[in-house]
């Protein structure tokens, strides 16, 4: 029973995380940063991840329900913010590095990239903390069982660190004219996943 209970909760974050199809993403909205910079964004973001998800096994649907949170409201509210960085990103109005800027500026910026929208709301979003809830339920405040959904966790978050490296060196293949195209391109994919949220949320509110 605890291997079942292994294999589906493994297949299920995977899928519901896919990490492979966060590379792209991870590529477009780390645009114009330092590499080094950049690993520090895939590092800080997995951690970020990580710890909401596991948070999400151990207290999400208490924490939910004591600040009167649905979930709908989650996915309406990260579709919108979602929204706004997908625009940029088709504009081109994001605020590219400049030679001048201070060290401190660039921490600055790696740390708001890592949070959101990498950690939030596409890696830890509504429907990954979605099967968090529903993962840990079945696991019936089993000790075993809750170990094994947080290791779970741990091992996605750390696959999706090492397909952002891997999407660097991806990067430096595709040069300056492909990596715009594929800015622009992710840009609008990235705000049709953001509509969906909102329309996700929408639909579970009036259902």
């Amino acid at each position: 029973m605890l291997l079942e209970f292994l294999v589906s909760t493994l297949v299920t974050m995977f899928v519901v995380v896919d990490p492979i199809g966060l590379a792209p993403t991870f590529v477009a909205v780390t645009e114009g940063l330092p590499v080094s910079s950049r690993r520090h964004v895939a590092l800080r973001a997995s951690i970020i991840a990580a710890i909401i998800l596991a948070g999400a096994v151990l207290i999400g649907s208490w924490l939910l329900a004591k600040l009167g949170i649905g979930l709908p409201a989650f996915r309406i509210a990260g579709g919108l913010l979602l929204f706004s960085i997908a625009s940029e990103m088709v504009f081109g109005v994001r605020i590219e590095r400049q030679s001048r800027q201070a060290e401190e500026a660039i921490e600055e910026r790696v740390r708001n990239i890592a949070a959101f929208p990498l950690a939030i709301p596409l890696m830890a979003g509504p429907g990954a903390i979605t099967a968090a809830l529903l993962l840990a339920s079945r696991a019936s405040n089993d000790f075993i069982r809750m170990l094994i959904l947080l290791a779970v966790v741990a091992v996605v978050c750390a696959f999706c660190l090492i397909v952002f490296l891997f999407a660097i060196r991806i990067e430096k293949l595709l040069g300056i004219t492909g990596n715009v195209v594929l800015s622009r391109l992710l840009g609008v994919l990235l705000a049709a996943l953001a509509v969906q949220f909102v329309i996700d949320g929408v639909r579970a509110i009036w259902t």
